[in-house]
């Protein structure tokens, strides 16, 4: 009957960003399921259960991009291998590319990546607990920002 929102906390990842070419850019990110939180124990205790994410059985989600396009004026789709709960499947996650810039530390990049956004259908990853009593669709939603430090070649 209302939305419950929830978050991961424990995650790493590599975006590699080819401002000359997008599509050779790549994403590729770890997330540790137990690090889910929804700001309630009781809750996100059995969210971690084997009734939903099982996360003693499949302790990582994880996505691995296969393509990275640009399909209007930094508008990105970033297909890839998406593997939650045991099952992996080819997902497109639509999102914008908000550029990059000079850092705070000198020599640094910053990249950024807004308002992803997605749903998926949670029995097609085998989580199915409760039909009928709580929803199938999952909506997922990322922004995010990735730094690194500019290797400055010199010739």
């Amino acid at each position: 009957l209302a939305k419950v929102s929830g978050r991961f906390t424990k995650f790493e990842g590599t975006i590699q960003v080819d401002t000359a070419d997008i599509s050779k850019s790549s994403v590729a990110v770890t997330i540790d399921a137990a690090s889910l939180t929804t700001d309630n124990e009781a809750r996100d205790k059995h969210l971690k259960s084997p009734d939903f994410f099982d996360v003693a059985k499949y302790p990582t989600i994880t996505f691995k991009s296969t393509s990275v396009k640009e399909v209007a004026k930094g508008k990105l789709e970033i297909t890839g291998d998406f593997t939650l709960h045991g099952v992996t499947k080819r997902i497109t996650f639509p999102i914008t590319n908000a550029g990059t810039q000079p850092g705070m530390a000198p020599g640094s990049v910053v990249a950024g990546f807004i308002d992803g956004a997605l749903s998926l259908n949670r029995n097609e990853y085998g989580i199915k607990t409760f039909p009928g009593v709580i929803g199938e669709t999952v909506a997922v939603s990322l922004n995010a920002e990735a730094g690194k430090v500019a290797q400055i070649a010199q010739k």
